[in-house]
Protein backbone atom coordinates (compact mmCIF):
# COMPACT_ATOMS: atom_id res chain seq x y z
CA UNK A 1 0.00 0.00 0.00
CA UNK A 2 1.06 3.59 -0.51
CA UNK A 3 0.45 6.72 1.51
CA UNK A 4 1.09 10.26 0.23
CA UNK A 5 2.38 12.18 3.28
CA UNK A 6 3.14 15.87 3.74
CA UNK A 7 6.49 15.22 5.46
CA UNK A 8 7.93 12.31 3.50
CA UNK A 9 6.12 12.20 0.18
CA UNK A 10 4.99 8.76 -0.90
CA UNK A 11 5.53 6.07 1.72
CA UNK A 12 5.04 2.38 1.02
CA UNK A 13 3.74 0.25 3.88
CA UNK A 14 2.17 -3.08 4.66
CA UNK A 15 -1.16 -3.29 6.47
CA UNK A 16 0.51 -5.25 9.29
CA UNK A 17 2.61 -2.13 10.09
CA UNK A 18 -0.44 0.01 10.82
CA UNK A 19 -0.80 0.95 14.48
CA UNK A 20 -4.38 0.88 15.70
CA UNK A 21 -5.37 3.43 18.32
CA UNK A 22 -8.83 2.22 19.29
CA UNK A 23 -10.04 5.49 20.84
CA UNK A 24 -7.96 7.77 18.62
CA UNK A 25 -5.93 10.70 19.91
CA UNK A 26 -7.46 13.54 21.91
CA UNK A 27 -9.02 15.88 19.37
CA UNK A 28 -8.62 13.29 16.61
CA UNK A 29 -10.87 10.53 17.93
CA UNK A 30 -12.13 9.75 14.40
CA UNK A 31 -8.65 8.68 13.25
CA UNK A 32 -7.70 5.20 14.44
CA UNK A 33 -5.00 3.95 12.03
CA UNK A 34 -1.46 5.37 11.95
CA UNK A 35 2.02 4.67 10.68
CA UNK A 36 4.96 5.25 13.00
CA UNK A 37 7.75 6.65 10.84
CA UNK A 38 11.31 7.18 12.01
CA UNK A 39 13.91 8.82 9.85
CA UNK A 40 17.58 7.96 10.13
CA UNK A 41 19.76 9.84 12.62
CA UNK A 42 16.95 11.76 14.26
CA UNK A 43 15.43 12.08 17.68
CA UNK A 44 11.91 12.33 16.30
CA UNK A 45 9.31 9.85 15.16
CA UNK A 46 6.30 10.83 13.07
CA UNK A 47 2.85 9.41 13.67
CA UNK A 48 1.03 9.73 10.36
CA UNK A 49 -2.69 9.08 9.99
CA UNK A 50 -3.39 6.49 7.30
CA UNK A 51 -6.94 7.64 6.57
CA UNK A 52 -6.06 11.38 6.50
CA UNK A 53 -2.40 11.54 5.40
CA UNK A 54 -2.21 15.31 5.94
CA UNK A 55 -2.49 14.64 9.70
CA UNK A 56 0.82 13.81 11.32
CA UNK A 57 2.38 14.32 14.72
CA UNK A 58 6.07 14.65 15.56
CA UNK A 59 6.88 12.59 18.64
CA UNK A 60 9.80 11.70 20.88
CA UNK A 61 10.30 8.63 23.07
CA UNK A 62 9.72 9.88 26.61
CA UNK A 63 12.07 7.28 28.11
CA UNK A 64 14.92 9.31 26.59
CA UNK A 65 13.83 12.27 28.72
CA UNK A 66 12.90 10.47 31.93
CA UNK A 67 13.93 6.89 32.66
CA UNK A 68 11.50 6.81 35.62
CA UNK A 69 8.49 7.70 33.46
CA UNK A 70 5.37 5.56 34.13
CA UNK A 71 5.30 2.41 32.02
CA UNK A 72 2.31 0.49 30.68
CA UNK A 73 3.31 -3.14 30.17
CA UNK A 74 4.87 -3.59 26.72
CA UNK A 75 3.75 -0.15 25.61
CA UNK A 76 6.46 2.47 25.01
CA UNK A 77 5.56 6.07 25.98
CA UNK A 78 5.82 8.80 23.36
CA UNK A 79 5.22 12.50 23.78
CA UNK A 80 3.73 14.60 21.02
CA UNK A 81 6.06 17.45 20.13
CA UNK A 82 5.20 21.07 19.37
CA UNK A 83 7.83 22.24 16.90
CA UNK A 84 9.20 25.77 16.57
CA UNK A 85 11.93 27.40 14.48
CA UNK A 86 13.58 28.34 17.77
CA UNK A 87 14.84 25.06 19.33
CA UNK A 88 14.42 26.55 22.82
CA UNK A 89 10.66 26.77 22.20
CA UNK A 90 10.20 23.12 21.17
CA UNK A 91 8.06 21.33 23.75
CA UNK A 92 6.87 17.79 24.46
CA UNK A 93 3.54 16.83 25.99
CA UNK A 94 4.54 14.52 28.85
CA UNK A 95 1.13 14.91 30.54
CA UNK A 96 -0.83 13.00 27.87
CA UNK A 97 1.53 10.38 26.45
CA UNK A 98 0.75 8.05 23.61
CA UNK A 99 1.66 4.50 24.58
CA UNK A 100 2.53 2.24 21.64
CA UNK A 101 3.07 -1.52 21.64
CA UNK A 102 5.10 -1.93 18.46
CA UNK A 103 4.83 -5.73 18.52
CA UNK A 104 1.02 -5.80 18.70
CA UNK A 105 0.65 -2.57 16.67
CA UNK A 106 -1.66 -1.02 19.24
CA UNK A 107 -1.67 2.38 20.85
CA UNK A 108 -3.52 4.31 23.53
CA UNK A 109 -3.34 7.83 24.85
CA UNK A 110 -3.94 8.68 28.47
CA UNK A 111 -3.69 11.68 30.76
CA UNK A 112 -1.40 11.26 33.75
CA UNK A 113 -2.90 12.69 36.92
CA UNK A 114 0.38 13.96 38.31
CA UNK A 115 1.67 17.51 38.64
CA UNK A 116 5.17 16.28 37.81
CA UNK A 117 4.35 16.04 34.09
CA UNK A 118 3.75 18.98 31.78
CA UNK A 119 1.90 19.66 28.57
CA UNK A 120 4.81 21.92 27.57
CA UNK A 121 8.00 20.20 28.72
CA UNK A 122 10.94 22.00 27.11
CA UNK A 123 12.91 19.58 24.98
CA UNK A 124 16.01 21.76 24.73
CA UNK A 125 17.48 24.16 27.29
CA UNK A 126 20.39 26.58 27.17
Amino acid sequence: MKLQTEQFGEVEFAEENVINIEKGLFGFEHLKRYLLIQTENTLFYWLNAVDEPAVSFPMVGINLLDDTYPQEGNYEPFGIVTLDKDPLKITVNTKAPLYIDQDKKKGKQKILDRDKYSVNYKLFVE
